[in-house]
């Protein structure tokens, strides 16, 4: 089978695409023929070895992918050969097979899209997790989305819509801010051209916001944090600015706020069954038609090197999905 390739570390320049011998599922797997894979923010760290997860070399990237079971291991059940599903692996999927245990695994009921199906898990599951689980967030409660149109941030601005939030979306650019008013934000701050601090407090008319979702980090997490509410919540979802912020941690304390850490990755082995639950709702909501996922770009997948350099520049809005 073909496979992207990480043999060492490094941009994805340094990827290759090799045959290598198809794989057999164990005890407890399947393996899927592979028909789409989301790319993910992730994907261009692990590469790197600046991921939390850090696989043996050489590896394939990818954490999730949609098409169709083909084998089963001895004792799977709830799945069969011909099903068509989601897995979510943390690596591995770009390739034209994969193997995943049965809890990665997420049949796919209806007439969802393979390329909509790949990309659907890793950033609907990430936000509506922080906004669920982590921010508790109200029907009524002002969120604040910074990356506002890049993967996670997109669903992040549809999922709090959906969940009755009023929601400001923050982005680099006015073609990126007017994808975000489509999928329902209802005010927009365009952070390169103004005072994101500013802006906040003048779009709350100086109340502030009472939940931030930040996948970016670096210079715009203090000012976001300043323009919290009273009793915000502050989810740190990721840095996609490229550094880690500091906070002086007398904000949390005269806001009477909380910093709050996003790790869906983690959160779906630690709580299998929440996971779950959340996975149906969400399914459930597509199903309604109140989801429509975002797919700006499609790559083959011997371009797989170029798709995750095209997410490093952020080119990217909403999702890059390989196709197979």
């Amino acid at each position: 089978m073909k496979a992207v390739l990480c043999v060492e570390h490094g941009p994805p320049e340094k990827l290759v695409v090799q045959d290598v011998a198809v794989p057999e599922p164990g005890r407890g797997q399947v393996r899927l023929k592979v028909e789409a894979a989301g790319v993910n923010f992730p994907d261009t760290l692990i590469i790197q070895n600046l991921y939390q997860f850090k696989p043996a070399l050489p590896f394939s990237p990818g954490g999730e992918a949609a098409g169709v079971i083909d084998a089963v291991g001895e004792g799977v059940e709830g799945v069969s050969v011909g099903d068509r599903a989601i897995v979510m692996t943390g690596n591995g999927c770009f390739a034209e097979y994969v193997i995943a245990n049965r809890a990665q695994v997420v049949p796919i009921t209806g007439t969802m899209p393979a390329d909509i199906a790949a990309g659907f898990t890793m950033t609907y599951g990430t936000s509506h997790h922080a906004l669920k689980q982590r921010a508790h967030l109200k029907a009524g409660e002002t969120l604040l989305v910074l990356g506002a149109a890049g993967g996670v941030g997109l669903t992040a601005v549809e999922l709090g819509k959906v969940m009755g939030a009023k929601v400001i979306a923050a982005a680099s650019t006015d073609e990126k801010l007017a994808l975000t008013r489509e999928y329902g934000a209802d005010e927009t701050i365009n952070y390169a051209t103004a005072s994101l601090k500013d802006e906040i407090k003048r779009l709350t008319g100086g109340r502030g916001v009472d939940v931030v979702y930040d996948p970016v980090g670096d210079r715009f997490a203090e000012p976001a944090f300043r323009g919290i509410a009273w009793n915000g919540r502050y989810l740190v979802v990721g840095f996609a600015g490229g550094n880690i912020p500091s906070l002086p941690l007398n904000l949390p304390l005269i806001k009477g706020a909380s910093l709050v850490g996003v790790f869906w990755g983690a959160f779906t082995h630690a709580e299998p069954d929440v996971h779950r639950a959340n996975m149906a709702e969400l399914l459930t909501w597509y199903a309604e038609g109140r989801l429509k996922p975002h797919v700006s770009r499609h790559f083959p997948l011997d371009e797989g090197p170029a798709a995750i350099r095209w997410m490093m520049d952020r080119k990217a809005t909403g999702k890059v999905v390989l196709t197979v």
